[in-house]
């Protein structure tokens, strides 16, 4: 099992980079560089009861969320997000902290 384990980790390892930054792609002399921020997780387990003796496990996962992407035209690099994925990690942020202010509010008022 810990054989399966280091080989997960040494492929996720190799790939790293090339999750989060893909091939360069030329349109029209224009260089798209799409970017997007993944994450993986893997765990193995072994052991068992002692009546079967026996016992094992493991699993893994991972996503990808594109963030965006480096464009560049008439030699000039900028960075253009993914409006959609900007929301859907901004709407959660800006709920945590509306609700940390106003719990801060509310223990000054006390």
């Amino acid at each position: 099992m810990a054989t399966i384990t280091k080989q997960l980790a040494d492929t996720v390892t190799s790939v790293g980079v090339n999750a989060a930054y893909g091939a360069p792609v030329e349109l029209d002399g224009t260089t798209i560089i799409p970017v997007a921020c993944a994450s993986y997780g893997f765990g193995a387990g072994e052991g068992g009861t002692e009546s079967t003796g026996e016992g094992s496990g493991g699993g893994g996962g991972g996503f990808a969320t594109p963030i965006g992407a480096y464009v560049t035209r008439n030699g000039t690099t900028r960075f253009e997000p993914n409006t959609i994925a900007l929301l859907a990690v901004g709407i959660p942020f800006v709920w945590v902290a509306g609700r940390a202010i106003s719990r801060v509010v509310r223990a000054l008022k006390r």
